[in-house]
């Protein structure tokens, strides 16, 4: 692996692990450890590796990619009496405006192939390339996650609707993970900052016009399968001041979506 001299430039603390179950479990753990003592973990401390064994995606599905392909990135932002609880449900937003922002950033030609996929998926050219998890540590902040498909190879993709970012022309040399995660973390530090500048308020910091302007969502015919089984067809129309998702069904009803799995429809569906 890479020595990731571009990326530790970028925070405080870089910690590269050889191999990780879950790098949001094992960052939740030091922190957990650490913020019990007087050593507090510095905010935007980050944990890598490059062969994840347990890794978890959202509604708790596994996540696992050969070893070498993908980055496994976790990082601890610190959120407690800045932003509001009630507006977290951003942040797996707010994540994947910076990693759009970083997919463009070594792809070469124009920027603008990288769009988000309501509520925690990146793509490009609306094929998937990195995924957000966001996980809630009380007292001690929030720890974004995010699993980027950096030199993956078409025979490794887990589903036909997958990409990496060698797939899609990025220079697949032994930089590329370090390039791609300096730029990602850059962008976080960035649009964090801007985001509890604004105290959790996506609006008035800008960061909700950026979000909807990338997000391919908006405007789609869809289905969301919710948890409970049931499923809600409509519009998607915008995100609420909470993160939600807005789906505008066909008596014209809006409906706030905070969970579910989103399926784009096509023509007639």
């Amino acid at each position: 692996m890479t020595t990731f001299e571009l990326s530790r430039r970028a925070v405080p603390s870089l910690i590269v692990r050889d191999w990780a179950g879950s790098t949001n479990a094992d960052l939740a753990v030091d922190v957990r450890a650490r913020d019990a003592t007087d050593s507090i973990t510095p905010d935007l401390t980050t944990m890598i590796t490059d062969n994840q064994t347990a890794g978890r995606g959202r509604l708790d599905r596994s996540w696992i990619a050969p070893a070498g392909s993908s980055l496994a990135i976790s990082v601890l932002v610190r959120v407690d009496g800045i932003i509001p609880v009630e507006t977290l449900g951003w942040l797996p937003l707010v994540a994947g405006l910076a990693m759009a922002r970083a997919v463009d950033a070594v792809l070469p030609g124009a920027p603008g192939r990288a769009g988000l996929k309501w509520p925690n998926d990146v793509q490009i050219d609306g094929q998937k390339v990195c995924g957000i998890l966001c996980e809630l540590i009380p007292g001690s902040g929030v720890i974004v996650g995010a699993g980027l498909n950096v030199l993956m190879t078409s025979e490794q993709l887990p589903v036909p609707t997958a990409t990496s970012l060698a797939i899609a022309g990025a220079e697949p040399d032994a930089t590329l993970p370090d390039r791609a995660l300096a730029a990602y973390l850059t962008a976080l530090q960035s649009l964090v900052q801007r985001f509890r500048d604004g105290r959790g308020d996506a609006q008035a910091s800008g960061i909700r016009d950026e979000v909807l302007a990338r997000c391919s969502t908006i405007g789609r015919r869809v289905r969301v399968e919710v948890p409970a089984g049931s499923a809600l067809h409509g519009t998607a129309v915008g995100v609420d001041q909470e993160g939600r998702l807005e789906v505008r069904d066909e008596s014209d009803t809006v409906h706030a979506v905070a969970a579910g799995d989103i399926i784009h429809l096509r023509g007639g569906e």
